[in-house]
């Protein structure tokens, strides 16, 4: 008799703990791409211009401010800004995506001008 009730104990026991909910496990954040994020935003932004529109991007550094004219991205966490000064001056800056703030204006191509595209070219 005792082996029966055993029995019976267990049966009660695994229904309970099969109709019971099990607390879901923790999710695993996503890995995230902060360059790629930047780049898929100046893509869009692109992508929604007008034919006589351009994208104006800047970047400041200091008293340097650069109009950004190509954006590379050698690694996840890393973007390489190539574009011309205030002097019309060739300048590249390099910097981390936490530590970059980019300003982006939509604004009028100059009249009879082609207007100007960001080049954005991700590592492969």
């Amino acid at each position: 008799m005792a082996l029966g009730e055993l029995t019976k104990q267990i049966a009660q026991q695994a229904l309970l703990n099969a109709t019971t909910e099990k607390p879901a496990a923790p999710e695993k954040p996503a890995v995230e791409n902060p360059a790629g994020v930047v780049l898929g935003q100046i893509a869009g932004m692109q992508k929604a211009l007008k034919e006589d529109e351009e994208l104006l991007v800047t970047v400041g550094s200091g008293a340097e401010k650069v109009r950004v004219m190509e954006i590379f991205m050698p690694s996840p966490r890393v973007l390489v800004l190539s574009g011309v000064d205030a002097e019309r001056n060739r300048a590249r800056v390099i910097s981390a995506v936490e530590a970059l703030q980019l300003v982006c204006k939509v604004v009028k191509a100059p009249t009879g001008a082609k207007p100007a595209r960001i080049g954005l070219i991700a590592a492969k």
